[in-house]
């Protein structure tokens, strides 16, 4: 990514530097993605939790990430800048929800959401397009864990 490109942003700011995913969106192609894989490492240690608290941490993250990508969008004066990827975090643990890890289910998991996000069928597009904000960052990728959330836990039945 170009210096240009992330005006506004301070990675000493612990908001920003939550925002950009720790650093992954900051990759110069497919922030989305790398963020995404950034998510892994952390679903990981997620698997491990009960149900409750687990869904605690996504509700948590979820409020967190309202207003952290507010934040950092209204600092860096773009909505939904491509470097800011919680939402791609927030998005891949609502994927992996109650999915015992696995190498196979996480990588499934990775594709499924990366599908959903990136394709944005109704209505995430609508949600996308039309929802501002913090909120508004954060909800199409929320939207696109449930879809990806469906998807595998229907294929989870099917071969798991």
């Amino acid at each position: 990514m170009k210096r240009d490109d992330l005006q506004g942003l301070k990675l000493s700011n612990p908001i920003h530097f939550a925002a950009v995913g720790f650093g992954s969106g900051l990759a110069s192609k497919a922030p989305g993605t790398f963020g995404t894989l950034a998510a892994i490492p952390i679903y990981y240690f997620l698997s491990f939790l009960s149900l409750e608290i687990y869904i605690a941490i996504l509700v948590i993250s979820s409020l967190f990430g309202f207003w952290i990508c507010h934040i950092t969008s209204r600092d860096m004066g773009v909505h939904d800048h491509k470097a800011i990827v919680w939402d791609e975090f927030v998005g891949y643990w609502i994927t992996m929800l109650m999915v015992p890890f696995s190498v196979q289910w996480a990588i499934v998991g990775f594709i499924l959401f990366r599908f959903f996000d990136i394709l944005k069928p109704y209505p995430i597009c609508w949600l996308d397009k039309k929802v501002h904000g913090g909120l508004g960052i954060m909800i199409d990728d929320i939207v696109a864990g449930v879809f990806a959330s469906i998807a595998l836990q229907f294929l989870i039945h099917l071969y798991g």
